[in-house]
């Protein structure tokens, strides 16, 4: 199947004066040519990539790009815009339009594609042709020329520089390009380097580190590099390789928009002493210029860190909880107690003295179940560490991971919980990034990442955390405990309403995460109050996926014909606690359903916490009903939330100002 055809283009078009709308008009030609198989999830995709950073480009393009679910074939569809569109460049609106989709899997070959097509937009020859083009069928030919070029014209690979002749070190560059999808951006900021640097005389050497794969650039090419630039919106790949050179770090749009000045900056650098090095060890932030990486802000930095152990966190609880669930279906709620005499759980006991032999007296079901609670309890006894250690990860990369995930042991250990593993977790991924930094003779470089900062940053941490903060922070984990114990009557529903706002504002996003964390790291099934926030983060994420299938459910007319296609699928990922299902509603009407949701959840977590439900398992929605405490309470608060947020997305669409959703509908019908 060719990557464009006729029906992808649209020539001259009116597509409405954002990129939202552009964005529709070129998925709706994508869905109705069956390239994508729901058109308004690969909007939310594109959009969500949107949000990451602008896809203008100077010389009025935008590149719209994204993976998706929703497409098995990698597609290109081109609108050219009469007006033109904002995408954010810096340079004004643009008037030539790609929307690149390719399939979640991203197969190397699609990839490859892709990037032949981000390449040649770089080229001014190839720009000019598409603005003169006549018809549909020569921009067609025209785009296949670039990213299918006959045998005969082989595909130049400009990513590599060639290096026919010798060149002082200081005139040999060394380069990493990666976006965050590896599509465009990554391909298109490399060919730009290597523009720049041919016009200067330089000899470059670009490793892409994209969707369609890279060459990693040779120990030898490195070696002889004078400096380095980092053109990357992510963590650079084997990041030690470049340990001591000069570096130029910045944003990948910066090395697409300024080539030039960033080979003049690595060329000053390569022969400045006091020029920023990469430290062998250190991820995304890890250089003597001592700012965030990628031109990312602190801010921004701060918060990815913690959402990267929050991340890598969710599994222990997901996998620890169900199993504790389990066990409990099998073997009851008693193999939780601690028996007259005893120091562990009745679970734990039985798992301990008793085998397929010597079965306990509740036969084979309670052996069981205590395994399954035992499995699932040891895994939960990994999440501190796991998130200490994997905000540590963050921030030094592979040498911070031991000394963090001694960090969240030892807070484990003090009683200082989520919050000790959260300060843990930063003070021993900093501690190890200064560590990495200090200078060492050449011979002991390699004992640095597996002996020397590990053994360091855990010592450091580990001191710190007896010494010191250990007795403050149990002593606050232990006062926010007896705080949320202590909670009744106006102040527990307001915390569940809260909590419930949190759940339904960016659905996965930051904030969701927040709200989820902070349940899963408390959550103790002797501990009623834990069991209660449980409760109200489950059932409010619910809310907004069942919400979005019962309004296009009971007002079909509301919603376009793939949010009806969503909606029916919503029912089992709300049912399922899986609130990315209401994504699609919520990236093509945001300012209508995003308040509606936040209404549900609001009145869904204020109930739970009223009606005293409880939830001893993290995960499951309603397949985990053994597991919730006042199930009928838990029902009624769920539905009451999802009616609410039903009635008031429902309300906002028929009487609210309306947007271009339902009008580009009909735009793209009389296309």
């Amino acid at each position: 199947m060719p990557i464009i055809t006729t029906d992808l283009v649209a020539l001259d078009v009116d597509a409405g004066g954002d990129k939202e709308s552009v964005i529709r008009l070129l998925a709706g030609r994508l869905a109705d040519a069956g390239r994508s198989s729901d058109r308004d999830g690969l909007i939310a995709a594109a959009m969500a990539r949107e949000a990451q950073s602008a896809t203008g480009l100077p010389g009025g393009i935008a590149i719209p790009h994204c993976r998706s679910p929703h497409v098995d074939q990698a597609t290109i569809g081109f609108a050219r815009l009469s007006p033109k569109v904002d995408f954010g460049a810096p340079d004004g609106p643009a008037d030539l339009a790609f929307l690149i989709a390719a399939p979640d899997s991203g197969g190397a070959e699609h990839m490859k594609l892709l990037s032949s097509l981000a390449r040649a937009l770089v080229r001014k020859d190839f720009v000019a042709s598409l603005r003169e083009a006549s018809s549909d069928a020569e921009i067609v030919e025209l785009v296949e020329g670039v990213v299918n070029p006959a045998p005969a014209a082989s595909a130049p690979t400009p990513a590599v520089a060639p290096a026919a002749a010798p060149a002082a070190e200081t005139r040999t560059l060394v380069a990493i390009t990666a976006c965050p999808t590896g599509i465009a951006h990554t391909y298109m900021a490399a060919d730009s380097l290597v523009a720049a640097a041919k016009e200067a005389g330089v000899t470059l050497h670009v490793e892409t580190q994209g969707s369609s794969g890279s060459t990693p650039l040779s120990p030898d090419v490195i070696a002889a590099a004078g400096a380095v630039i980092f053109a990357t919106d992510v963590g650079v790949k084997d990041r030690s390789r470049f340990a001591g050179k000069p570096v130029i770090a910045s944003g990948v749009k910066r090395a697409i928009n300024e080539p030039a000045k960033m080979v003049a900056e690595a060329l000053s650098a390569a022969t400045n002493p006091n020029a920023a090095r990469v430290e062998g060890s250190a991820d995304a932030a890890a250089t003597t210029s001592g700012g965030a990486s990628g031109g990312v802000g602190w801010g921004t930095r701060t918060r990815q860190i913690l959402l990267t152990g929050v991340s890598y966190m969710i599994p222990f609880v997901a996998a620890g909880g169900l199993l504790i669930a389990l066990g409990f279906l099998l073997a009851g709620y008693d193999i939780a107690n601690t028996p007259d005499g005893e120091t562990k759980s009745l679970g734990n006991l039985i798992a301990a003295a008793n085998s397929l032999t010597d079965l306990p007296s509740g036969g084979l079901t309670q052996y069981l179940g205590a395994v399954l609670f035992t499995l699932g309890g040891l895994a939960f006894s990994f999440l501190v560490p796991a998130l200490a250690g994997y905000i540590s990860f963050a921030i030094a990369d592979r040498p911070g991971i031991a000394p963090g995930f001694t960090a969240g042991a030892v807070a484990v250990f003090v009683g200082g919980g989520f919050i000790g593993g959260i300060v843990g977790g930063l003070i021993a991924g900093f501690t190890a990034l200064w560590i990495s930094k200090i200078a060492v003779p050449k011979a002991m470089r390699g004992l640095m990442p597996v002996v020397i900062i590990p053994l360091g940053a855990s010592l450091v941490v580990g001191l710190l955390m007896f010494l010191l903060l250990g007795r403050p922070l149990a002593a606050i984990t232990s006062g926010l405990t007896s705080w949320l114990g202590g909670l009744s009557g106006s102040s527990v529903i307001l915390l569940g309403v809260i909590l419930g706002l949190m759940m339904c504002f960016d659905l996965g996003g930051p904030v969701n995460k927040a709200a989820y964390a902070f349940a899963t790291a408390g959550l103790n099934v002797a501990d009623p109050s834990s069991l209660r926030i449980m409760a109200a983060v489950m059932a409010a994420g619910m809310v907004p996926p069942l919400a979005m299938a019962l309004a296009s459910t009971v007002r079909p007319k509301l919603f376009t014909e793939p949010e009806r296609e969503n909606g029916r699928a919503a029912w089992l990922l709300g049912a399922s606690f899986i609130s990315e299902g209401a994504i699609p509603f919520a990236a093509a009407d945001p300012l209508r359903v995003i308040p509606s949701m936040m209404a549900g959840g609001a009145v869904t977590g204020a109930l739970i916490m009223a009606f005293d439900v409880t939830l001893k398992a993290p995960h499951g929605g309603i397949f985990v009903f053994f597991a919730i405490g006042n199930l009928v309470w838990f029902i009624l608060a769920l539905a009451l939330g999802t009616i609410v947020a039903a009635a008031a997305v429902v309300a906002a669409k028929q009487f609210a100002k309306k947007d271009t959703t339902v009008e580009a509908d009909a735009e793209l019908a009389n296309a």
